[in-house]
C-alpha cells in the first residue's frame, strides 16, 4: 500500500471521533506535514505549541519526522520491527508507519485513510494477561528473526507496534490496557528490576505509573498500566522531546533538560491549585532519584506530559513517571540536562538551578534529602520485590559505587 495522505483525527472520546486535519509526505519524502481543516480550525485547539491553529501547511523542521505532537503518534524502533516483520509493506515512509501502527497508538491521535469517518486499521481484540507467556515467546521469535504462527502474528497485530526501542506489546487486564515489557537476553531481571525502581520511587513521593510483575518461565514480563488513558477516553499527550522543540525558536538546538521542562511546567501547566508548581517540585525529585539510582537513560522521551484540558492555556500535566530503573552503566552522565555543569550525575549539579524548580536551595535539599532516605533502603526493598540477591550485588556496583555513595553519604 502506498500512502502519501492520510486523515488525522482526535480520539479523546472515542465514540465521537473529530477530523483534525490532513498528513501529506513533505516534498523531500522524509517527513509528514499537518494542514487543519477547516472545522478544526474554528474550535479545535493546537496540538502542540509549534502547530498553531493557521490555515498553513505545518512542516516538520528535523530530518524524518513527523510534525509536532504527530510525531509521539509513529511506533518507535520495536514497532517499526514488527511492522516490518508482519507486514512486509513494500515501502516504508513515516506515512505507511503511522498507517500500520493501528489504532491503540499513544495518547489521543488517530490516523485514517478516508476523511469523512474514522477508518483506522483494525487489527483484532488485546491478547489478554494469560495470554502473556505466548506472547512473549512470538516477541523473542521476532527478536531472533524466527517464523511465527499464525496465531502469533494475531496477537502481535493487535498490539506489538506500540511505540518504544525493546520489545514490547499491549495486553488487556480486567478490561484496562497495559504495555507488557519483555526479557530481552540482558544479563539480569530487567523486569523486576524496573517494577522494583517504579515501586520504590513512589516511596520519594514520586508518582509513577502503576505496574506489576508478570512471573513467566524462566523469567518475568512487566505490565506497566497506560497513564494515557482514563477509562474509555484517551489523553492527548506529548513527550517532552515534542513539547520542549515546540518551544525553541527555528534554527537552535532545542535544550531537552529537566530545568527546561521545569519552566516549560511553570508557562504551561496547570496553575490552578498551584498544580504547576508541585509538577516542578516533583519533576526536581525524579531527576535526583534518577541520579542516585543510575538511570541514566532519562532521555527526552522517556518524560511525557498530559493535555488535561485541550484548547486551554494552561493544560499541561506531568504525566506519571515510567521507564525508571539502574542502567547500570555507570557512564556519570544523565540523557536529560541537569544543571549548570550539563549532564553530570551529581547532587551539585542537581542543586545549581533549583530555583527554575520553584525552589530555594534550603528546600532543594530538604527534597534531596527525602530522596536519599529512600535510595538508602533500596537493597531491603528490592529483596522484598523479588529480585534476586544476584541481580541486587549486579546493580549496586553503580548505585553503591564510589561516585554515587559517596555524594548519598557527604551531602549535607
Amino acid at each position: 500500500m502506498r500512502l502519501d495522505t492520510l486523515n488525522l483525527w482526535f480520539l479523546g472520546n472515542p465514540e465521537l471521533p473529530r477530523r483534525i486535519g490532513s498528513l501529506q509526505i513533505t516534498a523531500v519524502g522524509k517527513g509528514v506535514s499537518l494542514i487543519y481543516g477547516t472545522p478544526w480550525l474554528a474550535d479545535g485547539f493546537a496540538l502542540s505549541e509549534d502547530l498553531p491553529l493557521i490555515d498553513i501547511e505545518h512542516l516538520p523542521t528535523g530530518k524524518e519526522r513527523a510534525v509536532g505532537a504527530v510525531d509521539d503518534a509513529r511506533p518507535d524502533r520495536w514497532g517499526e520491527r514488527v511492522i516490518q516483520y508482519i507486514d512486509r509493506p513494500a515501502r516504508l515512509s513515516l506515512m505507511e508507519y503511522l498507517f500500520y501502527a493501528g489504532d491503540d497508538r499513544f495518547g489521543a491521535l488517530g490516523v485514517s485513510t478516508s476523511a469523512q469517518e474514522y477508518l483506522p486499521r483494525r487489527n483484532g481484540p488485546l491478547p489478554r494477561l494469560a495470554d502473556a507467556q505466548s506472547l512473549s515467546e512470538a516477541v523473542a521469535k521476532i527478536s531472533m528473526k524466527e517464523s511465527i504462527t499464525e496465531l502469533e502474528r494475531q496477537m502481535l497485530l493487535a498490539g506489538g507496534s506500540f511505540g518504544g526501542a525493546k520489545p514490547k506489546a499491549l495486553i488487556e487486564i480486567d478490561g484496562v490496557q497495559w504495555v507488557i515489557k519483555f526479557f530481552n537476553g540482558e544479563p539480569v531481571d530487567v523486569p523486576l528490576l524496573e517494577h522494583a525502581t517504579m515501586s520504590l520511587a513512589r516511596k520519594a513521593d514520586i508518582s509513577s505509573a502503576e505496574t506489576r510483575s508478570i512471573p513467566l518461565r524462566g523469567e518475568h514480563a512487566l505490565a506497566v498500566k497506560r497513564f494515557d488513558r482514563s477509562g474509555s477516553r484517551r489523553v492527548h499527550s506529548v513527550s517532552a522531546g515534542t513539547a520542549l522543540r515546540a518551544v525553541t525558536i527555528d534554527g537552535q538546538v532545542p535544550d531537552y533538560s529537566y530545568p527546561n521542562l521545569a519552566q516549560l511546567l511553570r508557562r504551561n501547566g496547570v496553575a490552578r491549585g498551584g498544580q504547576n508548581l508541585l509538577d516542578m517540585r516533583e519533576l526536581f525529585r525524579r531527576m535526583v532519584f534518577n541520579i542516585l539510582m543510575d538511570n541514566t537513560d532519562d532521555h527526552e522521551k522517556n518524560h511525557a506530559l498530559l493535555m488535561t484540558l485541550p484548547g486551554r492555556h494552561g493544560s499541561l500535566r506531568l504525566a506519571p513517571a515510567f521507564d525508571v530503573l539502574p542502567t547500570n552503566s555507570g557512564q556519570g552522565r544523565q540523557e536529560f540536562g541537569v544543571g549548570t555543569d550539563g549532564f553530570d550525575s551529581t547532587l551539585a549539579n542537581a542543586l545549581s538551578q533549583c530555583q527554575l524548580f520553584g525552589l530555594s536551595e534550603s528546600e532543594a535539599r530538604l527534597e534531596i534529602s527525602k530522596v536519599i532516605d529512600v535510595v538508602n533502603g533500596w537493597r531491603r526493598y528490592f529483596s522484598d520485590c523479588g529480585v534476586s540477591s544476584s541481580d541486587i550485588d549486579n546493580v549496586a556496583q553503580r548505585i553503591e559505587g564510589e561516585p554515587l555513595l559517596s555524594q548519598r553519604i557527604e551531602f549535607k
